[in-house]
This record gives C-alpha cells, sequence and structure tokens, in this order.
C-alpha cells in the first residue's frame, strides 16, 4: 500500500468516516503476489503450515524467476521440484545461494533467520534405483525443517538388511517409505514402527509393474494399518505430509515442555 493511500485511510478513520474494522480491513494484505503470469499464495504458510511449493515442470525460466523473487520478497524460503538442469543453471545465476540437487531436481533457495519446528522423519529406500524419488522426499523433508535419516536399499529381496536397520526406525515422528516393483516394503515397515508410515510407489520396475500401478495397488492393499499412500513418483507429497506430521508432533513435544527423541 502507498503512503498517500495510507495517509488517506488514516485520515477517514480519525474523522469517523471510517469504522475500525473497515479500516484494518484495508490494510490487511491480500495473500496473493500477481507476478503477471502467477498468483503466488503468500498467505499459505499461516494457514498451512509451509509456503507455497514452486512446480517447475513447464514453467518458463522467467516465470519461475519472478515467482522465486516474489517469494524471497515476502521473507519465505524458496522450494521448487522438477527442475530440469537447463532451469537450474539460469536460476543458480539468478539466485547464487540456491541449492539445485540434480537428483532429486529440486532447487531450494533458504532465507537466513528462518527457523522451523521441524520433528523427526526417517526414509527408508528398498533399492537404489528408487533414489531420485526418495531424493525428492528427503528434498521436501528438509525444507520442512524435518530432522532426516535415511536407511537405503533394504527392499524385501534381502529382508534381513531392514532388521539392521531398526534402530534408526525407532523414535521417528513418520517414516518415508520409497518402492517400486510389487511395493512390498511399505507393509513391512508398517510392522516395525508405531508412527504413521507414508508409502510412495515409485515407477522402477519390468512390464507388469505398468509403470508403478502394480506398487500402488500392492500399497493401497497393505496389511499394516498405519501405512497410507500417495501417488507414483510422488516423493514431494511424501515428504510434505511427513513433514506435516512431524511438525506437529514436534509442537507437541515442546508444549509439553520436553523433547524426547533420542
Amino acid at each position: 500500500m502507498d503512503t498517500n493511500t495510507l495517509h488517506e485511510l488514516a485520515r477517514a478513520l480519525l474523522a469517523g468516516e471510517l469504522q475500525a474494522e473497515a479500516f484494518l480491513q484495508k490494510l490487511a494484505p491480500s495473500g496473493i503476489g500477481d507476478t503477471g503470469d502467477a498468483q503466488v499464495d503468500l498467505d499459505r504458510s499461516r494457514r498451512c503450515g509451509f509456503p507455497e511449493v514452486v512446480f517447475g515442470q513447464g514453467k518458463s525460466i522467467e516465470a519461475i524467476e519472478r515467482i522465486f523473487h516474489k517469494l524471497l520478497e515476502c521473507g519465505t524460503d524458496v522450494f521448487a521440484t522438477r527442475i530440469s538442469e537447463q532451469q537450474a543453471k539460469h536460476l543458480t545465476t539468478a539466485f547464487p545461494q540456491g541449492q539445485y540437487n540434480r537428483v532429486a531436481r529440486t532447487f531450494r533457495v533458504p532465507m537466513d533467520g528462518v527457523a522451523r519446528i521441524g520433528g523427526r522423519v526417517t526414509l527408508v529406500t528398498a533399492g537404489t534405483s528408487d533414489l531420485p524419488v526418495a531424493e525428492e522426499a528427503r528434498e521436501t523433508l528438509l525444507w520442512t525443517g524435518a530432522d532426516v535419516r535415511m536407511v537405503q536399499d533394504v527392499g524385501v529381496a534381502g529382508p534381513h538388511r531392514l532388521r539392521a536397520h531398526l534402530a534408526e526406525l525407532a523414535g521417528a515422528d513418520a517414516v518415508v517409505v520409497v518402492a517400486g516393483m510389487e511395493g512390498a516394503l511399505p507393509s513391512v515397515v508398517g510392522g516395525y514402527v508405531d508412527c504413521p508410515v507414508v508409502a510412495v510407489p515409485t515407477s522402477v520396475g519390468y512390464g507388469a509393474s505398468f509403470g508403478g500401478l502394480a506398487a500402488l495397488l500392492g500399497m493401497l492393499n497393505s496389511c499394516a494399518s498405519n501405512v497410507t499412500v500417495v501417488n507414483i513418483d510422488a516423493g514431494f507429497k511424501a515428504g510434505y505430509v511427513a513433514g506435516l506430521i512431524a511438525r506437529r508432533a514436534s509442537m507437541a513435544r515442546l508444549a509439553g515442555g520436553k523433547d524426547q527423541r533420542q
């Protein structure tokens, strides 16, 4: 709001021409940042816990840059997913403080002094082929402020590998499990932990996996009661949901005056 408009509103309030409620309503920000080709939701952090995230696929580099500037102007940590190497090359020049994860295809521009209540999440992968999706989930969790622990390559073809890492699952506020093929690993993990398990089916597998559909259906049919499922290759969605769960758990511990994480 420009100075002249603010002075006029103040004059109308003092003169009795404007009620206090109307004055405050006019002062309240719209919560929308218009960049010309995007309407950036600047109020999402207050409503939903975390700021708006930029989906880079299909957007021009110029459009992404304008959105980044708008978020940074409002003191918001920038996080973007599905960023190509070509996009990242330009963004790294425009935002030298930015961090590009080539495997995850994510780009983050952290703001100094922005602190988040995180909680703890353990991220489990069935195989190394699932790593790109797992890395997207990990970058999302880091953006939410979560303390992330990784357990990699512990698929059901060698079940003893998971048992060797059970201590790293204990005490987590949420567990994210990334698996392709038949998608059996989340059910196994669910039988070992007392927290929500967010399962991510990946498109890894041979023909009958139908691009991740077999893993998706297997996870939806999980016998473990604490398993919930996101879309195929949706590492971001899993990280976001697990981040919300961990954030609530951490806030509850802080409200109780203690943090029992080990």
